[in-house]
């Protein structure tokens, strides 16, 4: 067999190997592979969700140790490759070590480029201390041990990159200050004018704040970062400062052993390097006439061409160059760009809409009836569409405004029927229509499957809707359900009651041990954790073992999030029943930490609005009121009317057994929100109809009892469960049924889909009939929950964590007045 050598184990070089091993490889080559890093190969475009904290380590691995074993390659990791010698056919390592080659491939890449800044290098140590690059794994675990015991950062360069580790860092810092040299955001693919509109997106949407014509010129601190400083003299306070200025080829082992270099690795049509038989070159190190490409798809296409010259599946296999587009989202807003960034000549036809007050941006430029260029901001709909134009050099519409939206008619989506099969469906992982269809005529037909198996919808994720369309098509209206559908959340393989009897079984009192008994591996999913957390403090009550990260922001404040990264407060007014002194307080409290908007609620509470979160203990403090429950999956409230005391018309007391409800069951954990109503007499004035629980009094003071009801995003009107004669009765029964819903509901499935889904002739048999001799089980389990209630605001007193009540920052800056008109130009 011949020795096939790869220097680099990066996103190029693995999925060269991929594409090697596609076409026989295996049988052809002994393959050894070095990389710098003491890891697998992962997903470089994934570690800005990393830092975002939207995706653990485990979910950005492309390939981890074993897919090497498996496929019997030889990786040495954490080792660097010197000096190629090429009249013997041997690499040489970093510690002396030679491994002679029949093939070799170099896929060096690239790395992060520092620019000439005074005070950014310590002799002793690299970066100055609070100083970080952002290309490498090791960095952004770096960026993140850092930023969480500091305060404010400035990200330095406002590309692609550099937007994305400002949005990360705002999960770890309370401010973030974003420079560019140069005029305009994204310059290398936007216009100035796209470039304006996402600066206004990403200050106004995002809350950093962004300086263009910014040139960096020291860093300041003597032990640590404490600011920058610009041309200008500005000093911009900051305690953590990372550098995504740009990146540069790694060419040295290649110029240091003789082979051409230029701004990268020159190559030929073949990825071969200048002059040389046995040697390839591929990916972001690769010059390929003239041009080098940092976008994922080209580096895709020169895998393919690079794989099918070396297994000679196809010696006439010419790589050309790549049209570049792409489609993603920056930093959380929709940007689309190929080809021109702007017109070159007079004849060239500009379409131009623009409409500053959503962000939205589009312009199209056209030269000789094709599409030569396209920018997008704000909005990608038309995106795949305008890429399948450029790339296949299509013709384009008379009327040019379809190329920008959907005239008369619903909105046009590609369907997968007019794609053809080289169409790109996945820009971050290079996957194509074909690609997609094969796995499924390969028997597949699953879309996570699918997805699992090509990577398509793995990066950005911009792209599921269009892989889930595709899938549906090619397998003909056969698609089969994914059998992680039934798990409880998705990093754990079982259902909820397989789930449950194991980790009674076991005792797994917390979410960290159900990870490392029940999942292959000991692999943690941050996706599953808040689901897990629910379902473990239901069935443990006090024994449960809280960890705070498995908790959604909301649970760990204990208030509700809103868009503009503030917080809402509702105090506890049981069955919606206060009293003059407690209203005194709210407007005294309001009036003190100046709330910009209290409102009541549909629940029949005062909601203060825009709270900071640093801001929250004190609020609860001054308040002296239990939580209200209005952030959580949990028992929210009991809306009442006024009852038979005041009320004409009144048949029961309502207003009694709300706040006996409200009492019993306040902060009870669910799969889902839970909210109750008692009405006085059918007139249903608290809406019991339409609740998850709602308690109706009839004449001769009785009282009827539904369930499954919903007035929200959905409309139903809830089944009757059981008609009783007492208050105690209605008290019992809520208990025993939403103990039911929460031991048997699944993680976010809410009771107006429990019910018909369960159905409620069995929901009734179970709770009202004791059909399965487990109520008095469902009863005791429920006393368990009621008895280990802890009002979460007395935290105030002492947070469970140092950053618990850390600033927040804003993520959406609402809308002020005036707002500009918007402008369309053509």
């Amino acid at each position: 067999m011949e020795r096939l050598v790869v220097i680099g184990n990066g996103m190029a070089g693995a999925r060269t190997v991929e594409e090697i091993l596609a076409r026989g490889g295996a049988d052809r080559f002994e393959i050894t592979m070095f990389g710098d890093e003491p890891y697998g190969n992962y997903n470089r475009i994934m570690l800005s969700n990393l830092l975002a904290g939207v995706e653990d380590e485990a979910g950005i691995f492309l390939n981890d140790l074993s897919w090497y074993a498996d496929n019997d390659i030889t990786l040495h990791t954490g080792t660097r490759i010197e000096k190629i010698d090429r009249r013997h056919k041997v690499v040489i390592a970093t510690d002396g070590t030679r491994t002679p080659y029949d093939k070799l491939i170099i896929a060096t890449g690239s790395s992060s480029w520092t620019p000439p800044i005074k005070g950014i290098h310590n002799p002793k140590r690299g970066f100055h201390q609070g100083v970080f690059a952002f290309r490498t794994l090791d960095d952004t675990r770096g960026m993140i041990r850092y930023a969480r015991d500091h305060e404010r950062a400035v990200v330095i360069g406002g590309g692609l990159l550099g937007l994305e580790a400002a949005r990360g860092l705002q999960n770890h810092v309370s401010h973030v200050t974003l420079l560019h040299a140069m005029g305009h955001l994204m310059n290398m693919q936007l216009d100035e004018r796209a470039g304006a509109m996402l600066k206004a997106s990403v200050e106004g949407k995002l809350g950093v704040d962004v300086i263009v014509d910014a040139m960096t010129t020291e860093i300041l601190g003597k032990d640590r970062v404490t600011g920058v400083k610009l041309a200008d003299g500005t000093v911009i306070d900051c305690d953590v400062v990372v550098v995504a200025a740009g990146i540069r080829p790694n060419t040295q082992v290649a110029a240091d052993s003789g082979l051409t270099v230029e701004r990268g690795i020159v190559v030929d049509d073949q990825m071969r390097a200048d002059g040389e038989d046995d040697i390839y070159v591929v990916g972001e190190c690769a010059q390929h006439r003239g041009e080098l490409y940092g976008l994922v798809a080209p580096l895709w296409d020169q895998a393919k061409v690079l794989a099918d010259h070396v297994t000679g599946r196809n010696a006439a296999a010419a790589y050309t160059g790549s049209k570049l587009s792409t489609k993603l989202k920056v930093a959380g807003i929709d940007v689309a760009a190929m080809g021109l960034k702007e017109p070159e000549g007079p004849d060239d036809e500009v379409i131009v809409y623009s409409e500053p007050r959503k962000g939205i941006y589009k312009q199209v430029i056209i030269r000789d009836g094709l599409l030569v260029g396209a920018t997008l901001v704000g909005d990608n709909r038309k995106a795949a569409a305008l890429i399948q134009a450029f790339d296949r050099g299509m013709a384009l519409p008379d009327e040019r405004a379809e190329l920008m939206f959907d005239l008369g008619g619903p909105a046009g989506e590609v369907k997968p029927e007019d794609m053809p099969d080289d169409a790109q469906v996945c820009n971050c992982n290079g996957v194509s229509k074909g690609a997609i269809c094969g796995v499924v005529n390969a028997g597949c037909k699953t879309v996570n499957g699918v997805m699992d198996k090509t990577r398509a919808g793995k990066g950005c994720g911009t792209c599921k809707p269009l892989v889930q369309r595709i899938v549906e098509w090619a397998a003909g209206g056969e698609v089969e359900e994914d059998p992680a559908a039934s798990w409880y959340v998705p990093g754990v393989p079982m259902p909820k009651q397989e789930l449950m009897t194991a980790i009674r079984a076991h005792g797994l009192r917390s979410v960290s041990s159900v990870f490392a008994k029940l999942v292959p591996g000991g692999a943690e999913d941050a996706k599953s954790k808040m689901g897990l957390a629910s379902l473990l403090k239901m069935m443990w009550g006090e024994e449960y073992v809280d960890e705070r990260d498995s908790r959604f922001i909301n649970d760990r404040v204990h208030a509700n999030i809103q868009r503009d990264g503030t917080f809402s407060v509702v105090p506890q007014m049981k069955g919606g029943v206060t009293t003059p002194a407690q209203l005194r307080r709210i407007a005294e409290v309001a009036e003190k930490y100046a709330v910009p908007m209290v409102k009541l609620t549909g629940g029949q509470r005062i909601d203060l609005l825009g709270i900071p979160k640093e801001t929250l203990p004190k609020i609860w403090a001054d308040l002296d009121m239990p939580s209200g429950y209005a952030y959580a999956k949990s028992f929210r409230t009991v809306k009442t009317c006024v009852g038979s005391d005041y009320c004409r018309f009144g048949v029961g007391d309502s207003t009694a057994l709300g706040i006996a409800l409200e009492e019993r069951f306040q902060g009870i954990e669910g799969p889902g929100k839970m909210k109750l109503a008692v009405t006085g007499c059918p007139r249903n004035c608290a809406e019991a109809y339409v609740k998850d629980l709602g308690v109706v009094a009839i004449d001769g003071g009785r009282w009827e009892i539904y369930v499954g009801g919903a007035a929200g995003a959905h409309i139903r009107k809830g089944d009757l469960l059981a008609t009783v004669d007492t208050p105690d009765e209605v008290v019992t029964l809520t208990g025993r049924f939403l103990q039911y819903y929460r031991e048997n509901a699944n993680w976010l499935e809410r009771t107006y889909s429990f019910v018909p889904r369960i159905g409620i002739d069995r929901v009734r048999a179970i709770v009202v009939d004791d059909s399965d001799g487990i109520a008095a089980d469902l009863d005791a389990a429920m006393e368990a929950s009621v008895g280990a209630y802890r009002d979460p605001w007395r935290e105030r007193a002492e947070p469970v964590t140092p950053g618990q009540f850390r600033t927040s920052l804003p993520l959406v800056v609402l809308p002020q007045v005036p707002v500009r008109v918007s402008e369309v130009v053509a």
